[in-house]
């Protein structure tokens, strides 16, 4: 008996950086997030970035809260966000703003079909997946 689908969708990602607020800086920058401060459940301070409905939330390997990876690490993120424009206009605004390009546009498959994504990397070496869903 197969189990039925127990998850939805994503909420939230967390990303384990060396400096919050250089991260920070650098998603508002290169992708207009927008900053969020907020209280962890014990009181500890906590930090997110948000878009659409959805956002990362930041931790430095100091962050104090009962719920973190076993074994928090820097770089290791690797995520594909869908662009709210098109795929040239994020290429241009990151190269306006210095920011390398590790690849594309190139081809790749999404959830829900055929992508055309460009790659880069945040502070910490994180890649960063923008897409746009083509028809194929």
């Amino acid at each position: 008996m197969a189990t039925k689908l127990l998850a939805d969708r994503l909420d939230h990602i967390v990303l384990t950086v060396k400096d919050i607020e250089a991260t920070t800086v650098f998603y508002e920058r290169a992708l207009g997030f927008e900053r969020e401060f907020f209280r962890g459940p014990e009181g500890q301070p906590r930090h997110a970035l948000r878009f659409g409905n959805q956002k990362i939330n930041l931790q430095d390997r100091g962050t104090d809260t009962p719920t973190k990876a076993v074994a928090p690490t820097f770089g290791a993120g690797d995520f594909c966000l869908i662009a709210s424009v098109p795929v040239d206009q994020v290429l241009a605004h990151l190269q306006e703003q210095g920011i390398a390009i590790e690849a594309g546009p190139v081809p790749r498959r999404g959830a829900l079909g055929p992508l055309r994504s460009i790659y880069f990397r945040d502070p910490d070496g994180n890649l960063i997946e923008v897409a746009e869903y083509v028809q194929g």
